[in-house]
């Protein structure tokens, strides 16, 4: 554990530079709210905390740049929980107000809405539709080869899935396997939906399997939304790490996997290398999950540069995922 004085010479470089972007120097840090001591010994503090890998120095003539351990360490020590300002807490209250329609485009405009709060890049992992309740099933054929199912949720959402068709479907067959599908699982969620009943027609029956295993595999997919791609180019001076992380977020298995994996190990923030995706090493990734009738059923995050101002993305993110979650609720 640092000592006061250390812990507040940390704690000035690390704001200084979520502030600047520019490495800070002992004189800049001298007069700090918490040091008030001559540069010299904020020098000293500043070398002892370099050897215990809290600050690196980019160059022999430079100041200093907090490490992901150094970040660790303001998140867990020195960040007090922000508290949004009243104009902002309004905006908020007014957006999930206005919140309506499907469930799609309601999360789409959470992504876009969390990056322009905070600047960075926000991510909205939407709950799997198999925990949702359908509302209606329709069996649509498009040709003598291939047809649509299309299953409309409780929660606003809106499944629709391709299937090609076995030779010798007949357009009354389509017709009775939607309506057999419809009694099998209008009222229910597609997770707790039981095996069906025979029709009595051995062709509807195995139409009915086919779409049922269609649908119920795309449903327990997790959906991402990704707001403010653009924004994490002004947030990087390499161009090279832009292009590693926009190219990791046209990849949504992984970043899906990846949020799922920080909440499960009871994280908030993921730090620099602590997230484990190599391309993702300079960034930072604070997230919050969406609850649902005391269940997760999403999760909202912002993804930005390891110097991100943490006590704001933090506060953010966490009403920003308590009103999502309501809502949903509501719905």
């Amino acid at each position: 554990m640092l000592d006061d004085r250390k812990t507040a010479i940390l704690s000035a470089v690390v704001q200084e530079y979520i502030t600047t972007a520019l490495p800070v120097g002992s004189t800049h840090i001298a007069d700090a709210p918490g040091v008030h001591v001559s540069p010299a010994t904020v020098r000293n503090e500043m070398a002892v905390l370099e050897q215990e890998g809290y600050l690196v120095q980019p160059h022999t003539s430079a100041g200093r740049v907090p490490t992901d351990k150094g970040y660790r360490f303001f998140v867990d020590h020195l960040v007090v929980p922000g508290v949004l300002d009243l104009a902002t807490r309004v905006r908020v209250g007014e957006f999930f107000g206005s919140a309506h329609g499907r469930l799609e485009e309601m999360l789409y405009r959470t992504s876009d809405f969390l990056a322009q709060l905070t600047n960075y890049a926000a991510v909205v992992v939407g709950p799997p539709a198999e925990a949702a309740v359908v509302r209606s099933v329709q069996l649509v054929g498009l040709s003598a080869t291939v047809a649509t199912v299309v299953v409309v949720l409780g929660n606003g959402s809106v499944e629709s899935e391709t299937i090609e068709l076995t030779p010798g479907v007949s357009a009354a067959h389509l017709a009775n396997a939607g309506a057999h599908l419809a009694g099998h699982l209008v009222g229910s969620t597609l997770g707790a939906a039981g095996e069906l009943m025979p029709s009595g027609d051995a062709v509807v029956d195995a139409l009915c399997r086919q779409v049922l295993d269609s649908v119920r595999t795309r449903s327990s997919d997790e959906h991402l939304y990704i707001g403010g791609t653009s924004q994490m180019a002004a947030s990087f001076d390499a161009v090279e790490i832009v292009r590693d992380v926009l190219r990791t977020l046209e990849q949504q298995f992984i970043v899906v996997s990846l949020i799922g994996d920080i909440v499960q190990r009871g994280m908030s923030v993921a730090i620099g290398g602590e997230h484990g995706v190599e391309l993702l090493a300079s960034c930072s990734l604070v997230v919050a999950p969406v609850v649902v009738d005391g269940e997760r059923r999403g999760t909202v995050g912002v993804l930005g540069p390891t110097r991100m101002n943490y006590p704001q993305a933090m506060a953010t993110v966490e009403v920003v995922s308590d009103q999502l979650g309501r809502r949903l609720e509501e719905s």
